[in-house]
């Protein structure tokens, strides 16, 4: 990554060598505890490790057919982090328990997310851009959402080089109404898309209010404004359909993403699945394309063209886009758990981390930084992954065999501790709740970034330990304890990050309406209900306030999946508070 150093008195640290020194100091303890079940693979954060010293070898691999490297595999590069298709830990599968009989009105109207999804109105495309007048932007306006596009989404995601940005900026000065279809083009268009959609979620993570009258009114700006690039950047997106290169991928992912900004999954899937197939098939033949600077290539005795775009840059692009769709396509298989696999996941071990050779930002301690949070977002996306897998897989998950659960509950939660322990200082966080029983030190204030990987901490750690709190015994009521821990506090600490605001509000919708129907679940059970504090009473009104503002905030149409699980969170928060009535 890129070199920066930040001082701190007298020493000066290398934050992309604290993260790898401390992959390594935990190196042979991973693979010690990864040995006490043979059941899955090892912890993602040796896997981060395993990647880095591939990294350092300078090893050439190729995919090929099925991702086998043309070198001795490792165990490691055998086990990919892959969430298979019919899991059972979907909000729909919550719904299906036998808990929620008696309450017959969470289900009475309920539609399969899917049959909604597919019922909606296609997406409206005016026929006219007025002459392209809206396209024509001044420099400073241009500047202003450039970096917007910047801060949020490309550190998010940072698959953007500056490269790409400056000629982003040279495309929008000559107003892109004389630009030809090309992928270049469609992805200025969508960049500036992006960075609209990041002017409206903005500024919202420490308010609890909705935004005055003024807020609206720019936030309600910015969303027309960005849906007018994206439908002209539609317009032309055949280009990069058609198109084989890292920059129709791009084009492609950030179609993903701006449908998933307008609540849109099916059709944000479609294009993540798209990404992926090309992000593949780029990889698959990284070593036997020739360099531009090949003799071959440079002959007078060729009629070849010289392919376009080949070299480190584009490489390394390609890849941090084939693990942005990685993080994605397994955030929505999550929740909808029959659509089928690009087969991204079946090969990310084969595919190397992101570097710091491809530059995103100009400040090179955002740069690194964003890496570091990219790699954070990988890893503990694929430890969902094997957490779904080993404990919700149909017909082999381990969440309902008494004599594999506890097992195996202790090797993933001890791979979700070693995930935290490892965090660069600037995205640590505190859970007190937890943290004082495990003898944690504060860490200190949380940035924006901490705090959304708190959220995904907790996600994962309510998901390893809900099992038990189905059907809960006494010799297991800590691990029941710990899951309605993690439900609540998933809960109470969701803000307005900007984030899941524009990347995850359906996703989080349903997330959340699972949590709350976990929580009604064992309100049910006297011993259960114990173990709850009355923080409960406060959930559902929290979720519902913050989804519903999002809504307005995001602009319509609203999403009716979204609607649904707010729905589903009233009801089920009128049936708790009902419970604590009946207790007095």
């Amino acid at each position: 990554m890129e070199s920066t150093r930040v001082s701190d008195g007298q020493t000066r640290v290398h934050l992309s060598d604290m993260f790898q020194m401390s992959l390594q100091s935990m190196t042979s303890s991973t693979q010690t505890a990864s040995t006490r079940t043979t059941s899955f693979s090892s912890s993602p954060l040796s896997d981060l490790h395993t990647h880095h010293q591939t990294l350092s070898r300078q090893r050439t691999r190729s995919i090929g057919q099925y991702g086998v490297s043309p070198t001795t595999p490792t165990p490691n590069e055998l086990e990919n982090a892959v969430l298979e298709s019919w899991h059972t830990s979907t909000t729909e599968s919550v719904l299906h328990w036998p808990h929620f009989d008696a309450f017959p009105s969470l289900r009475q109207h309920y539609i399969p997310i899917f049959e909604l999804e597919r019922s909606r109105h296609p997406l409206k495309v005016k026929s006219q851009w007025s002459d392209d007048a809206s396209c024509n932007l001044p420099e400073e306006e241009i500047d202003a959402i450039l970096d917007a596009f910047s801060q949020n989404f490309n550190f998010w995601y940072p698959t953007m080089s500056l490269h790409q940005l400056a000629k982003t900026k040279q495309t929008m000065l000559g107003g892109c109404h004389e630009e030809e279809d090309t992928p270049e083009t469609c992805l200025a268009l969508l960049t500036l898309a992006l960075g609209y959609a990041s002017k409206v979620t903005s500024r919202l993570v420490n308010s609890p209010r909705s935004p005055d009258s003024k807020e609206k009114e720019e936030k309600a700006s910015a969303r027309s404004r960005g849906d007018l690039f994206f439908e002209k950047a539609l317009k032309m997106l055949y280009v990069a359909q058609t198109d084989v290169s890292s920059t129709s991928a791009q084009c492609l992912f950030f179609t993903a993403i701006y449908f998933a900004f307008l609540r849109r999954p099916l059709q944000a899937w479609q294009c993540i699945s798209s990404a992926s197939s090309k992000c593949m098939l780029l990889l698959s033949y990284a070593d036997s394309v020739p360099s531009t600077s090949s003799p071959y290539i440079q002959s007078s005795n060729t009629h070849l063209p010289s392919p376009r775009n080949v070299g480190a840059e584009d490489e390394e692009r390609t890849k941090r886009i084939f693990w942005a769709c990685y993080i994605l396509e397994s955030d929505y298989l999550a929740e909808l758990s029959h659509v089928p696999l690009s087969g991204i996941a079946r090969i990310e071990s084969s595919v190397s981390l992101p570097v710091g050779t491809y530059h995103t930002h100009e400040s090179p301690k955002d740069e690194e930084l964003s890496s570091l949070y990219f790699l954070a977002c990988i890893s503990m996306r694929r430890l969902l992954n094997r957490v779904h897998q080993l404990l919700y897989a149909k017909d082999t998950g381990a969440g309902m065999d008494i004599n594999r659960f506890p097992s195996v509950v202790a090797e993933l939660d001890h791979q979700l501790e070693e995930w935290r322990d490892v965090l660069p200082s600037a995205f640590t966080f505190e859970v007190p709740e937890i943290d004082s029983r495990r003898q944690r030190k504060p860490s200190g204030e949380m940035t924006e970034h901490g705090r959304f990987l708190r959220q995904r901490y907790l996600t994962c750690r309510s998901v390893i330990y809900r099992p038990p709190s189905v059907s809960p015994n006494q010799g297991i009521l800590g691990n029941c304890k710990s899951c309605l821990d993690a439900c609540l506090l998933h809960i109470l600490n969701l803000r307005g990050f900007s984030q899941t605001i524009l990347v995850d509000t359906w996703i989080c919708s349903l997330s959340m309406a699972g949590a709350m129907l976990v929580l009604l679940a064992a309100c049910q059970v006297p011993s259960l209900r114990n173990l709850i504090g009355p923080e409960v009473l406060a959930a559902g009104h929290h979720l519902t306030q913050l989804l519903e503002g999002w809504q307005e905030v995001a602009g319509g149409p609203s999403s009716p999946s979204v609607d649904q699980s707010v729905h589903i969170i009233k009801e089920a928060d009128g049936f708790i508070r009902n419970v604590y009535d009946q207790d007095g």
